[in-house]
């Protein structure tokens, strides 16, 4: 398992005039969504740089990572990166109370945010996250699995993206 280190340093911001991109994806809530997870951010690279592209790591088990610190560590790594995040980008199909957190803390700190819903799991989104949706800097999109490198690519052409309208069905 790499260590803290090795999954990079807050501050590590990527090329000069890239976004800085936060990815969130569920860890210790479940790891089946964790090839989706891989694609995402294989998307996301072109857009950005992604600050947490070890969501997606094969190696990260549900157990989630082994680092020095523990927890405390991983706490404050992330926010750290959260803080210096640009937009964040979560997959929020699989049922994450870290997600969640993450979620809110983004919006107390006033990111744009992308959250994406695959509606054929047979899961229900959170109330919580589908009701904070306002259009602009909060958007909820349902997709389907074949489609999330299209809906990302949609989402990062628009000019500028926190312009696009939300809808529950963005493709209709």
């Amino acid at each position: 398992m790499a260590d803290a280190g090795e999954l990079g340093a807050p501050g590590q911001s990527g090329e000069r005039g890239r976004l800085a991109l936060y990815f969130c994806g569920s860890i210790r809530g479940g790891r089946e969504d964790r090839p989706l997870y891989e694609r995402i951010v294989s998307r996301l690279r072109r857009f950005g740089t992604v600050l947490t592209e070890h969501v997606a790591a094969e190696d990260l088990s549900a157990w989630g990572e082994e680092t020095a610190g523990g927890d405390r560590l991983i706490h404050e790594r992330d926010l750290a990166w959260l803080q210096q995040a640009d937009l964040v980008v979560a997959e929020v199909t699989q049922p994450s109370l870290g997600v969640g957190y993450e979620l809110g803390r983004a919006v107390a700190l006033n990111k744009r945010i992308l959250c994406l819903f695959r509606p054929k799991s047979g899961r229900v989104l959170s109330a919580m996250i589908r009701g904070a949706a306002d259009g602009s800097r909060f958007q909820v999109w349902d997709y389907e699995e074949g489609e999330v490198e299209a809906m990302l690519d949609r989402y990062f052409e628009a000019d500028p993206p926190k312009q696009m309208a939300s809808s529950p069905h963005p493709t209709t």
